[in-house]
Parts: C-alpha cells; structure tokens; sequence
C-alpha cells in the first residue's frame, strides 16, 4: 500500500456521500443511545435509592401530627398506591418535564428553586475553574521542564496543600486574615446589603448582571465577596491540574522527538511548549473538565463557611431536612454536567487529536 494511497490514512474519498452520511448517522445514533441509557440508568438509580431510604415522603409533607385520613389521602396523591414499576414510569414522565415536585424545605418547585440558585455556584465554580486552570497548567509545565529545583519542590507542596487542607478551615482562615484583620475584601454572601436591590437580576450572575447596568461599585462589590471563595476553590483545582500535567509532560519530555529538537538546534522552551505540550493537550482538557465538574458538585464546605446561596447549599439543606424531590432533582443534575461535560470532551478530543478522527473513518 503507498503511503500516497489516502485510505491509508483512514480517508475513503471514493465512498459515495451517502453512504459517509450513514455512518457519520450511525455514529451519532450509539452516541444517543449511550447517553439515553446512562440517563436513563442514573434517573433509575436516583428513584429506587429514594424509596430505599428510611424516609416517608407522606410524613416528610404533612409532618408527623398528620391524621389518617389525611395520610392516606396524600398517599394516594403521591401515587405511593400503585405498583413501583408504574410509580417509575410516572417518575420518568415527570423528570421528562423537568417536574420535580415541590421542595419542602421552600414549598417552590424544585425545577425553579435549582434555576434560581445554581447561577450562583456556577459564577462561583467558572471562576475558580479559571483560576485553577490558568496557574495550574503553566505550573505543571514549569515544573516538569525544571524538575526536582525549588520551584517544582514549591509547586508540588501547593498541591499538596490544595489537596490536605480543608476547604472550611482555608476559608475560615481566609476570612478572619483577609475580611476581618486586613479589611482587603467582602465578607459572606454574594453581595453587600446595600447594593441587594440595585442589582437588576438578568443573567443570576452577578459579575454580568452589575456590568450590564453599568453599576461599576457594586460590579466591586460583587468581585469583593467572590475572589477569596473562588480562589479557595481554585486551590484544589490548581494543584489537581498541575500535578496531571507535570506527569503528562515529564513523559513527554523523556521522548525521542524533544531530545531530536533540541540536538537540531531548537530552543528548550519552544520544544517544550510547541511540541510537547500539544501532544499532551488531549489529556489536560480532560483533566480541566472533570475539575470543573467536581468544583461545581464539591463548593459545599465553601459555599456553606461563606454563606454563599448557592447549588451546593440548597442540596445539603434539602439533605439534612429529608426532602426527597429537591436530592433527587439535584442528583439528576449533577449527572447530566457530567455527563455533558464527558461529550464535551470527547468533541474535543477529535478537535486536537486527529488519529481519534481515522480511527473511527
């Protein structure tokens, strides 16, 4: 076979387009089918782990002064009467709908309290995604081309500060050192009681809201009150980031085609930037993605030492209060931001890798 043939390069130029339109058709059907079944999978796991768990949703509404006949009577309500398979397909429409019941804890529905404050954890997380990726990729870089000198011993103990501290304690920490004593940011919340009602709500983030209005001391504010929790975040981001691309890139650096690099005469940070770290840039986009989706699950601690009203918050008030609709619609959630962002990535593994492209021609 000629290495000019360009079928041995995974192309098939000769194939009539109707038949590369059935492919690229039966590639995009497994790819639904796959994420219709992990869907499907995760709402089934979702709806029996909430009848398996020791709570009673009729008691969790009507509280436990209720009389018998008004417990039987939302009993039946709930469906609780009929069969599990036919309580599941019921369960199925209504998730469908985007209907997740009431919360009790708010007594709105569960669809529009997680509308109302994931923008928050999301304004919180995109930030401290930025931070992480921003210092934590030339971080593993650096650290990788001057290995075992002070400044990788530095960054490896940054990780490993971002990875043992608790976030609670660097945020109480942060508080009474940057907020209390030095006076330098805001305090908890998203934003300070003065400025609550100039902010015209458009977007939930209110970075983006405040710049719209042109409101540029509570846009200050806001920025006040969001960097210190975001860095905080950041931390445990950076020091993932980092530590994967440090091992992604001592590998490379080990290579063959850096040491022919630099024995033809190019300069060491262009052998490793141009050269290495594009053949690495696949499993650092991995690496970011699944950060930014455990920060955007894992902002509890942080949201709960800085008051913040965000996702992470809501889920665990709705945890300790035993309300079934409003864990189970931010289970389903936190599911599909996985699962979107596993298609994110694998879209943009056929961008910067092309073998993954002839592999499957």
């Amino acid at each position: 076979m000629s290495l000019l043939d360009p079928s041995a390069a995974g192309e098939h130029p000769a194939d009539p387009l109707w038949l590369r339109l059935g492919e690229h058709g039966a590639r995009l059907g497994k790819l639904l089918v796959s994420v219709s079944c992990t869907l499907l999978g995760l709402a089934a796991l979702t709806f029996f782990i909430g009848r398996l768990l020791p709570i009673d949703p009729v008691v969790a509404v009507l509280g436990d002064n209720a009389s018998q006949e008004a417990y039987q009577k939302m009993y039946h309500l709930l469906g609780l009467d009929k069969p599990l398979w036919e309580q599941f397909l019921m369960y199925l429409k209504n998730v469908a709908a985007l209907d997740f019941g009431n919360a009790l804890t708010t007594g709105r529905p569960v669809a529009e309290d997680i509308g109302r404050v994931f923008p928050a954890t999301l304004e919180l997380a995109s930030l401290a995604a930025i931070i992480g990726t921003c210092l934590g990729i030339p971080a593993g870089v650096l650290s990788a081309m001057y290995r075992n000198t002070w400044f990788d011993h530095c960054i490896r103990f940054i990780g490993l500060l971002g990875h043992s501290a608790p976030n609670f304690w660097l945020g109480l920490m942060g508080l009474v050192l940057f907020y209390a004593t030095l006076g330098w940011i805001g305090g908890p919340g998203r934003i300070d009681f003065i400025y609550e009602f100039d902010v015209r709500k458009v977007t939930g983030f209110y970075l983006i809201d405040t710049a719209l209005a042109g409101n540029w001391a509570a846009l200050g504010n806001v920025f006040s009150h969001l960097i210190l929790p975001a860095s905080i975040l950041g931390l445990s981001g950076l020091s993932y980031i980092s530590r994967m691309t440090r091992s992604f890139m001592i590998e490379q650096l080990s290579q063959e085609y850096v040491i022919t690099a630099r024995v033809k005469g190019l300069s060491w940070a262009r052998s490793v930037w141009v050269h290495a770290f594009r053949n690495v840039a696949v499993q650092v986009v991995t690496v970011v993605a699944l950060s930014y989706a455990f920060l955007l699950e894992g902002a509890v601690l942080t949201e709960t030492v800085f008051a913040w009203p965000g996702f992470g918050r809501y889920l665990t008030n709705a945890m300790l209060a035993g309300d079934m609709n409003a864990v189970v619609g931010c289970s389903l959630l936190i599911g599909v931001i996985f699962v979107g962002l596993n298609l994110l990535c694998d879209l943009l593994y056929r961008i910067f890798d092309p073998r993954t492209r002839q592999e499957q021609s």
